[in-house]
């Protein structure tokens, strides 16, 4: 249910008048086949998938209402907003809140003054988000030399698509060997639907599209390519770019692209918009990885579609991140304050499951969410003690400039890394292991660009920036759900002492932690001091990454 944001016509284009746009959500199970081959128990809103996407304009206040009609708690996350003087409506689970028991409601408010472009929302409890509970989020400009740059908003929102319940596969990866686990592999979808039974798009000669792209994956990645056409890159994760020409996009889960087309002026063919479903670290199996789909891009309706040779990949120029400059200017982040680096590591069970660190130990909740320690610890919510080991939390001081070396020494496995409360300057990229030929790349021009979610490739380390402005308790997380479920995963406590004077939680907030056990005060076992008597130890990871020498 949707609330229609009042709109003033002038004589320049259109403009938004700022006002509280609010969408309700009654969540609840549907036995539904999304991709015609299996059904099962999804999880949907107002009885529907897909959810329909949410657009609101910059400035407006978006009161998202979730009610809860589950078996288990929900929340919300909207994906890239920064949630500025309100983490607590961040929404990860057991981090910023307890979640919405079954039974009850809750009203998440998000800002968009500071904020616009191209994001998406989704559940942050368990397996909900992969199980249907996701959708776009578009916030359209205010600015208009922004909107004189196209003539039409086409959205595409890609999505992975499993053959049972995640929450159901997440518990037998647990105790199950996977050798003894299905091998089904998820299917694509594209704006909702079964990617081969795709409605096209049409295009008019000469009109500029801009294409906002969206991977609302939890596994796989994405590449698109309109052959014929270029590309001109104009956003990256809701932060505008200087334009820039490229063929196309090669996408981890989480991240959002704005590219604007040019129609041709001829109607002689119809074209194919490529979109690949791939993994780098699962071997090729014909037909399921990778995945090749293609959306018709219609110009004339009895026209044939033009085809393409076959190129490799290599010989494609795709939308690179340290090639491109952020609009808004802004310098690099200097002098660094604290300097971070955190290894992955990797320890298999003993049912042949990976669990995943960054650092020594794998991430897990604990019975006080992060926040509630930060707010009622006093001093010593500065003090790492007061957090278990397993939040991998690390302090941060008001307005520092901290640098993010984030290392993945794995020579197959490649992850992807979405930070919560902040867009990071994305400084440098490496080998991890200096006999590696991978050569190392660096921001090319003077304002390095910006985004919340990027690859962890193999045997690659990155170096990122963020100022410590935002003030709250923010995830960092892999946006595979496997790897963030089994530890790879921590916790920036950003000025905990500046979140005490300014930040008040909803009381609902604390009542929902009550209903569901959790205590709201102390530290991580919800005691004094660091005493953590009641938690289980932490889960610690071994592996050779401690000895990989610093490449600094």
């Amino acid at each position: 249910m949707l609330a229609c944001t009042l709109l003033i016509l002038f004589a320049g284009g259109l403009q938004a008048l700022a006002v509280r746009v609010q969408v309700t959500w009654d969540i609840g199970y549907l036995n539904i086949s999304r991709d015609g081959l299996s059904t099962w128990r999804a999880i949907g809103a107002n009885g529907q998938l897909p959810i329909p996407p949410i657009y609101v304009t910059q400035g407006d206040v978006l009161e998202l209402t979730a009610i809860n009609h589950l078996d288990m708690p929900v929340t919300l996350h909207a994906h890239g907003l920064f949630q500025r003087n309100s983490t607590y409506y961040d929404g990860p689970a057991l981090i910023t809140e307890c979640g919405i028991p079954p039974g009850s409601q809750f009203t998440y408010i998000i800002e968009t003054r500071d904020q616009s472009g191209t994001y998406w929302v989704h559940s942050h409890y368990r397996m909900e988000g992969i199980d249907g509970l996701r959708t776009a989020l578009v916030i359209l400009d205010q600015d208009m030399s922004l909107l004189d740059e196209y003539d039409e908003d086409v959205l595409l929102t890609l999505e992975d698509w499993g053959q049972e319940p995640n929450n159901d596969l997440m518990e037998r990866l647990q105790v199950t060997p996977f050798a003894n686990l299905s091998t089904d592999h998820p299917t694509v979808l594209i704006n909702g639907i079964n990617a081969n039974f795709l409605q096209p798009i049409r295009f008019t000669s000469g009109r500029r599209y801009r294409l906002r792209v969206v991977s609302m994956s939890f596994t796989y990645w994405f590449k698109v390519r309109l052959p014929g056409h270029t590309m001109q890159v104009i956003e990256a994760d809701g932060i505008y770019s200087q334009p820039s020409t490229v063929d196309g996009l090669d996408m981890c889960p989480g991240q959002r692209y704005s590219v604007i087309i040019t129609a041709k002026e001829s109607l002689e063919f119809n074209y194919a918009l490529n979109v690949t479903f791939y993994s780098d670290y699962i071997p090729q199996i014909s037909g399921l990885t990778p995945r090749y789909h293609h959306v018709p891009i219609v110009y004339r309706k009895d026209a044939p579609t033009k085809t393409f040779p076959l190129i490799e990949d290599h010989e494609v120029k795709w939308a690179d991140e340290y090639a491109m400059e952020s609009r808004d200017k802004q310098m690099l982040l200097e002098p660094v304050d604290q300097h971070i680096v955190l290894n992955i590591k990797t320890l298999i069970n003993k049912v042949g499951i990976p669990n995943y660190a960054f650092g020594d130990y794998a991430y897990n909740n604990v019975p006080v969410p992060p926040l509630f320690t930060a707010l009622t610890t006093g001093d010593m919510a500065l003090s790492p003690s007061v957090y278990a080991p397993q939040l991998n939390a690390i302090i941060l001081k008001y307005n520092h400039i901290v640098e993010l070396e984030l290392r993945n020494p794995d020579t197959v496995m490649v992850h992807s890394y979405h930070c919560h409360g902040h867009a990071f300057q994305i400084v440098e990229s490496g080998p991890v292991h200096k006999n590696s030929s991978i050569p190392a790349k660096r921001f090319r021009g003077r304002q390095p660009m910006r985004r919340d979610t990027i690859t962890l490739a193999a045997n690659r380390y990155v170096r990122l920036r963020i100022k410590a402005d935002n003030p709250g308790v923010w995830f960092q997380h892999c946006h595979q759900e496997q790897h963030s479920y089994s530890g790879l995963a921590f916790t920036l406590i950003e000025a905990p002492d500046v979140m005490q004077r300014t930040l008040r939680v909803p009381q609902e907030m604390i009542e929902f932690c009550r209903i569901l056990g959790h205590p709201t005060r102390g530290n991580s076992a919800g005691r004094a001091g660091s005493d953590m008597t009641g938690i289980k130890p932490p889960l610690a990871i071994t592996g050779t990454a401690n000895s990989i020498p610093d490449t600094r």
